[in-house]
């Protein structure tokens, strides 16, 4: 018989996959040039010219047998080592290799932090909105995900809500910064907060809760800012993240979890999360993707057309009188829907060719998300028709 729990997973497809889908589709009959499709948070910048250089020397020049052999379970010593010296030069750290897990991206990096810290039962706590795509992440390790209602005044944390929510079930919590789809960045004082609030749980309840810091964005941060460091803020961080987006590389899958250091049993996660590994078929990335990387550890793509687009539609969306929060880095932007219903409004915006996504999946409703990844040229010409179909549906 087949696994049923999969079986019913096939009538809750994502609605970016679908949408995205639908743009190809629509593309094919009018061109793609001529489809705004701002559904997918695919990268549009190429990798850095030195990541492909480097992978083309270690193919050209490496020994073919390390380059293809299977990688340590743990991840290759030289890369780990490697990215625990870069957390630590930038964000004065003290990792050691011996605390960086490499993994299949940052999705891999979730799915090891989370079975590392805990056990079917147990409760994860997230804040709207969020990823989606973490529901069957938590689902998989039996554990819950409880969702804090959004602040949407900031898209920081709603703190009254989070301390109502809080109970001795509560073993992690899940952040993203710069968030997705919000695009806004956890300031210093809301990581200072968070983690005074959980402190002050742990000793209530007298035992570790683990702060899981999902940080693909880290390096998309606009207007000259950077993005603070959670991990410096709280000892119990696993830090979660990919090379995706800075290297614009999701198709090759890589990314970490890195084990701060002053962590409750640090030393012993790492080597959890390598038999977490052997019940999940995970069994590493590939070798050859984990030597290219440390070989541009510091660099990333130019990523700096990610801030011309969003102040493009920034300008835009506020010009139409849409209530809308300034995004503080990623690449997405998370207006308000002109309508109570934010799934008609992106059904009603499929008819101009704009291809948005309904915020409902993010456990806000009302909104819709942008992913404004995508050429300036065609994010410039997607505004006429976004101009179109705000003023003949809505009269503005």
């Amino acid at each position: 018989m087949i696994n049923e729990q999969y079986k019913a997973m096939l009538g809750g497809k994502s609605v970016i996959r679908e949408l995205s889908e639908y743009a190809t589709r629509r593309g094919a009959q009018i061109g793609y040039e001529n489809v705004f499709d701002f559904s997918l948070g695919n990268p549009s910048v190429p990798a850095p010219r030195d990541f492909t250089d480097a992978m083309v020397d270690l193919y050209e020049n490496g020994d073919p047998v390390a380059i293809h052999g299977y990688s340590p379970s743990l991840g290759i010593p030289s890369v780990c080592a490697t990215i625990a010296d870069s957390l630590n030069h930038r964000f004065g750290m003290d990792y050691e290799g011996r605390h960086i897990f490499p993994t299949t991206g940052a999705a891999g990096a979730l799915s090891h932090a989370m079975r590392a810290v805990t056990k079917p039962g147990d409760e994860i706590i997230t804040f709207a909105p969020y990823f989606p795509e973490y529901q069957p992440y938590v689902n998989g390790t039996g554990a819950h995900l409880t969702v804090i209602p959004a602040d949407t005044a900031s898209f920081q944390i709603n703190f009254e809500a989070f301390e109502a929510a809080l109970n001795p079930n509560v073993q992690a919590i899940l952040i993203n910064t710069p968030n997705n789809p919000s695009g806004a960045v956890y300031s210093t004082q809301t990581l200072t907060k968070l983690a005074a609030i959980l402190e002050t749980k742990q000793q209530e309840y007298g035992h570790d809760i683990f702060l899981i810091s999902d940080e693909p964005y880290r390096e998309i941060v606009f207007d000259g800012n950077t993005q603070p460091y959670p991990a410096r803020f709280y000892a119990n961080t696993l830090t979660c993240y990919s090379f995706s987006k800075s290297l614009s590389l999701p198709g090759e899958r890589i990314g970490y979890v890195a084990v701060n250091p002053k962590a409750t049993d640090a030393d012993l996660l790492v080597p959890m999360m390598g038999q977490i590994s052997r019940g999940t078929g995970h069994n590493c990335p590939p070798s050859s993707i984990q030597l290219g990387v440390a070989k541009v550890i510091d660099e990333t793509s130019d990523l700096s057309v990610y801030e011309t687009n969003m102040n493009l539609l920034y300008d835009t969306l506020t010009s139409l009188g849409f209530d809308v929060v300034r995004p503080g880095g990623t690449f997405y932007i998370f207006p308000k829907a002109l309508e109570e219903d934010a799934t008609a409004f992106c059904m009603k915006a499929k008819d101009y060719d704009l291809i948005l996504v309904p915020s409902e999946s993010f456990g806000v409703p009302g909104y819709f998300r942008m992913a404004y990844c995508i050429d300036t040229e065609k994010v410039k010409r997607s505004i006429g028709a976004l101009e179109r179909f705000v003023h003949e549906q809505y009269g503005k």
